[in-house]
């Protein structure tokens, strides 16, 4: 019989289709923590490969056994904190007030921002009073692993009351921050990243259009119909145009390992297009949207999956072949 059921192809969730405005991922929500410590980490995608797990999951039919997983390795130099950022309420949601630069930054921040050469402003002299909430403004060290000079720059919340974020932030101004101070191995991420770009492509690519009869009129690889003649209904119909370097988010990523020692995961030859580790790395399960040597943006859950065990499972064997 034939099919009668015939979804359309591709989604409007996200529209348009365009280029994202930064290769820097931007979060907009960020989950509610009560500890006085930073909701996000940040550190460059170096590749895939796979590892066998001693399966934890409560509701899994393989648990006890030793199953494979893949996995994506991120290396995560560490983050300076290279300003805080103070906001006042408002009528239009919460305005940036001021911002205090640390008293001494890295020569590669040059390249992000300019620094102006006298500036005594201390966090100490700023005014706290209507403060509704305080960020850092972290810069990533990518001279430390080799990859550039020129830093990316991420503002990252806060957990706790006002108060506590300000005790935090003085005392970490112009300091570096770990990935381990900030998450546990076990813990669920939010990933967000620019996907790979893949330029101007057809409809087919781009939304999963079906490949029209050899004997069709004119387009094969293309909609059969564009809809009204008028522009106003057209817009949801599958056209060519950009495909990919867009901002997506992936929610509740397990994260499987927290490496201290990049010796431990020296891949055969190095990772592709990517090279050797040379400071700290996660492991996490599954693929990560982005090219290698993109930044990744991974923040605390803000709907973790509760089938998903705190606790990091045992992994017994990590892949080291080349993927050459």
């Amino acid at each position: 019989m034939p099919r009668t059921r015939n979804p359309r192809r591709g989604t409007m969730q996200f529209w348009p289709r365009r280029r994202a405005a930064s290769q820097t991922a931007r979060v907009r929500t960020w989950a509610a923590a009560k500890d006085a410590k930073p909701l996000g980490f940040a550190g460059y995608k170096a590749g895939m490969t796979h590892v066998v797990i001693a399966d934890n999951r409560p509701n899994s039919m393989t648990k006890g056994e030793e199953i494979p997983f893949p996995v994506t390795v991120i290396e995560c130099p560490p983050l300076k904190v290279a300003a805080v950022n103070f906001y006042a309420a408002s009528y239009g949601g919460n305005k940036l007030a001021t911002t205090i630069l640390a008293p001494s930054l890295d020569k590669n921040v040059h390249r992000l921002f300019p620094i102006p050469k006298k500036y005594d402003k201390t966090i100490d002299s700023a005014k706290v009073e209507n403060l509704v909430d305080i960020r850092i403004l972290a810069v990533t060290q990518p001279h430390l692993i080799g990859l550039k000079k020129t830093p990316e720059a991420i503002e990252i919340a806060l957990g706790g009351k006002v108060e506590d974020k300000l005790n935090y932030a003085k005392t970490m101004l112009g300091k570096d921050i770990n990935v381990n101070d900030v998450f546990a191995e076990g813990a669920q991420l939010d990933m967000h990243a620019v996907t790979t770009g893949r330029g101007t492509v057809g409809p087919v690519p781009r939304f999963g259009v079906d490949i029209r009869s050899h004997k069709s009129q004119k387009t094969i690889r293309g909609p059969g119909s564009l809809g009204g003649w008028t522009g106003n209904r057209s817009w949801p119909v599958a056209h060519a145009g950009q495909h990919g370097y867009h901002l997506r988010t992936e929610i509740n990523k397990w994260l499987l390992k927290i490496g201290t020692n990049p010796a431990d995961m020296q891949m055969k030859g190095g990772f592709k297009h990517y090279g050797v580790l040379k400071s700290n790395y996660v492991l996490v399960k599954g693929s990560v949207a982005g090219p290698v040597k993109r930044l990744i943006t991974f923040t605390q859950p803000v709907r973790p999956n509760h089938r998903i065990p705190n606790k990091a499972p045992a992994i017994t064997y990590t892949s080291l072949a080349s993927k050459q």
